[in-house]
């Protein structure tokens, strides 16, 4: 009851200021859980991570429209830096031996970075709980990519570069998949970036699967955004991919009206001044939502020597690291520059790069010299 009466009072706070005052609450919150303090207790605390799991045999309920967002979400928040990142260990290994080399990876270790979610987290609703949990201890907000819709990496794959093909079998499957993913976050403060790709390449899908991926994209912002502490942005490909106007459409199909706003380049390589060009023109067609750019690798722009598509965007030669993430932006409509691809994690199997999401050094030190 306690813990009841405690998100109660952390929704509202949200609602009201934000995530930066959210986390400085929610910490306090997790502490008095855990310890005791005004009358709650640890087992209270430790009953909470197990029974907020979803059932899986239980049937699935259409979630209730959440209430539209009017401020930006991200104000005032500390994003997380993961102490577990692939970057941060192996600077820790090296930092004996090679210190020099350490210091570079560290240009991309000490940031904040977002985690990508899909069917190699083999107990998604733990993955998340555990991410989401790490960065409450912290004080800080965890960033996540949720990655796993059906028929994933479509419109590469449909030109065999899909180094990222896969996702859930079913409709079903992604339903109860998101729900693990809110269930995951519970109450507490997080960003959820949706499904890279998803709806650039939609038109490789049929008219069957393009309408089923439209309905669970609104479905998994419906159902995220039952939690007033969660930011829910639908990825919305980068000015080079897309018209504004034909992005803008597809964003209104999929239920951009209930989502914090939208992602521009994720884990792609476009210049910060194009993607906000790009996201201006997309917030004046959708409302004027709000929307965050991944800056993570596009500090020398993009690759205009590629001779092919992917040459483009799977490891493309000479690419840097981009502007450090923060969520004062100076810009009222952006809410965040953000590092949603970590730097020196590959594109996949090309240029000699290792299967996608694997620890390239190589890359990594081109993104940091």
């Amino acid at each position: 009851m306690l813990l009841d009466k405690q998100a109660r009072r952390l929704q509202k706070w949200v609602s009201v200021m934000g995530f930066g005052s959210a986390v400085v609450l929610g910490s306090a919150l997790l502490m008095s859980s855990v310890t005791g303090c005004g009358g709650g207790s640890s087992k209270a605390s430790s009953a909470k991570s197990g029974s907020n799991r979803p059932d899986p045999k239980a049937p699935l309920v259409e979630p209730p429209d959440p209430p539209p967002v009017t401020a930006n979400p991200l104000l005032g928040a500390k994003l997380f830096v993961d102490p577990q990142s692939l970057a941060m260990l192996r600077a820790n290994a090296l930092r004996q031996t090679d210190a020099a080399k350490a210091a570079l990876i560290d240009k991309i270790a000490n940031q904040p970075q977002g985690l990508w979610m899909g069917e190699w987290n083999s107990d998604i609703y733990r993955a998340v709980d555990h991410f989401v949990g790490r960065a409450q201890a912290d004080g800080s907000v965890a960033v996540i990519i949720a990655y796993n819709v059906p028929h994933r990496d479509a419109a590469a794959s449909a030109e065999e570069q899909g180094h990222s093909a896969g996702g859930l079998a079913s409709k079903e499957a992604y339903m109860r998949w998101i729900r693990d993913v809110h269930a995951g976050i519970n109450n507490r403060p997080a960003v959820v970036v949706l499904e890279p790709d998803a709806l650039p390449g939609l038109k490789s899908l049929s008219p069957e699967w393009q309408a089923e991926r439209l309905y669970l994209i609104k479905d998994a912002i419906k159902v995220l955004r039952q939690n007033p502490s969660a930011a829910v942005y639908i990825d919305a490909g980068h000015a080079a991919w897309l018209p504004a106007e034909e992005m803008a459409e597809l964003l209104k199909q999929a239920g951009v009206e209930y989502a914090s706003g939208f992602s521009v380049n994720t884990s792609n390589y476009r210049a910060t001044d194009e993607c906000l060009e790009y996201g201006h023109k997309i917030s004046e067609l959708v409302g004027g939502k709000h929307f965050v750019i991944d800056t993570s690798r596009n500090g020398a722009g993009p690759y205009l020597e590629a001779k092919t598509p992917e040459e483009s965007w799977c490891n493309p030669p000479g690419r840097k690291i981009g502007q450090p993430p923060t969520t004062n932006t100076g810009d009222p409509i952006v809410d965040g520059f953000l590092w949603l691809k970590r730097p020196g994690e590959s594109d996949g199997e090309c240029r000699g790069g290792p299967k996608a999401g694997a620890w390239w050094e190589e890359a990594a030190m081109e993104y940091v010299q």
